[in-house]
């Protein structure tokens, strides 16, 4: 796919990437790191040891999710600049339209995705 046949693309990537950043900051309260929010949060003395573990392991796997997705999104933008966007970065072919509208992000084919899926559970 060409860099004007990804320019749709390349609009709702921005738009994604814009919404999560937003996302992450009101998250936080403003301009806070993960770090800071979480030292906060933890900090009242009312709350149990395990319940301050519980929601301490939320608030990292949240911030693991929304990094990941914040890669995902950057790692197509560098497809798009680079002429590789639409092509899975396993095995070549062409990533389906109707896959990129509903994920842009996607980098795989579904049938390699499927793959890598197996071999990586969740």
């Amino acid at each position: 796919m060409d860099k004007h046949q990804a320019d749709p693309y390349r609009q709702q990537l921005q738009r994604m990437r814009t919404e999560l950043l937003a996302q992450i900051a009101q998250q936080r309260g403003g301009d806070v790191s993960r770090v800071e929010a979480a030292t906060a949060h933890f900090a009242r003395p009312e709350d149990s040891h395990a319940q301050m573990a519980t929601e301490r392991e939320t608030e990292f796997a949240l911030a693991e999710h929304e990094t990941a997705e914040l890669n995902a999104i950057d790692a197509a933008l560098k497809r798009i600049d680079a002429g590789k966007y639409g092509e899975c970065t396993d095995c070549g072919a062409d990533i389906g339209k109707g896959r990129l509208h509903a994920a842009p992000e996607a980098q795989r084919c579904i049938q390699c995705q499927e793959k890598f899926e197996l071999q990586h559970p969740a």
